[in-house]
């Protein structure tokens, strides 16, 4: 099998109606742009995102672009499990059936924030977050044939490392390191969830991805919560100077959630150079990312966390 494509863009995405696809953060970024393209594709988009106002103003905004597709906007704050549960009651009642969740909102680089549970908000948002959404709608997902959960990890997960005696990072806390270790753990999930989903025999795949250097709103989180004007303006200078669009982050994304070529637990960024640029392939993650027994022993501790049982996929 090749590798993929370094020349795939969004004019390949086949037609996807009939097809219903969740992208978490679909409000702005890589979840907007990748939630527009697969409603132009025929796909019925669910906009989950914190803000209900901003979600609807997407959904418009799509209309406005492909004016025959279905994008609805739902309500999802992943920094609150209650939140969490909500969503997913709400979202099985209307849709009980999914094709493909993408695990696309995010937080990076935060001063030490906790969630509503009390979680460290980096890891509780990028990780357990979608880990407790994830098992929530797996049920959804086995409903149809050759499902796809896709999670939105980074390159800084090579910085990353799972602190299991400190989970919460209360000894000690870099906002860079925090983020790297959501990612690492994004990068985790995948692999346990595909190891789950092969043992049972599941027909779903389960598959990661990052945008590379793409300019979007993540880059400002942090500077303008710790009230750094220095920050935020050089985040400004490097984004004009050297990100791609969003459009162009949002390809690894849309790859992964459709390409006949992906294989389970595979991790898709740009092809150009450091993977920070370019169309979509397949690329390599660190070796704390493909360490098995990690893998198991963070969803064990996630499912403690989060309280969320993946019952369907027990093994």
């Amino acid at each position: 099998m090749p590798n993929t494509s370094t020349k795939w863009t969004a004019s390949d995405l086949p037609d996807l109606s009939g097809k219903t696809i969740v992208v978490t953060g679909a409000n702005s970024g890589i979840g907007y742009e990748a939630a527009l393209e697969f409603a132009k594709h025929g796909a019925q988009v669910i906009l989950a995102c914190r803000n209900a106002d901003k979600a609807h103003a997407a959904a418009s905004a799509i209309a406005a672009a492909a004016p025959n597709s279905i994008a609805e906007p739902m309500q999802l704050d992943l920094a609150d499990l209650t939140s969490i549960r909500t969503f997913a009651d709400n979202l099985r009642a209307k849709h009980p059936a999914l094709d493909v969740l993408c695990n696309n909102a995010g937080v990076m680089a935060l001063p030490y924030l906790r969630t509503k549970d009390g979680f460290e908000m980096q890891f509780g948002t990028n990780h357990l977050g979608h880990f407790a959404l994830t098992g929530l709608l797996i049920e959804s997902l086995l409903k149809r044939p050759a499902a796809r959960v896709v999670t939105v990890a980074s390159g800084a997960h090579r910085m990353g490392e799972i602190r299991f005696d400190d989970m919460n990072l209360e000894h000690g806390y870099s906002p860079w390191s925090a983020y790297g270790r959501s990612k690492l753990a994004n990068l985790l999930f995948t692999l346990e969830l595909q190891r789950r989903i092969e043992v049972r025999g599941a027909n779903m795949l389960a598959v990661a991805c990052h945008p590379g250097y793409a300019a979007t709103n993540l880059q400002f989180a942090g500077p303008r919560a710790s009230g750094s004007w220095f920050k935020e303006s050089a985040f400004t200078i490097a984004n004009t100077l050297f990100a791609q669009s969003a459009a162009m982050g949002a390809l690894p994304t849309l790859y992964a959630a459709v390409s006949p070529e992906v294989r389970g637990a595979d991790y898709i960024g740009p092809a150009g150079f450091a993977e920070m640029w370019g169309n979509p392939k397949r690329v390599g993650r660190s070796r704390r990312a493909q360490d098995s027994s990690a893998a198991g022993r963070l969803w064990t501790v996630s499912e403690q966390m989060t309280g969320v049982d993946y019952h369907a996929l027990a093994v």
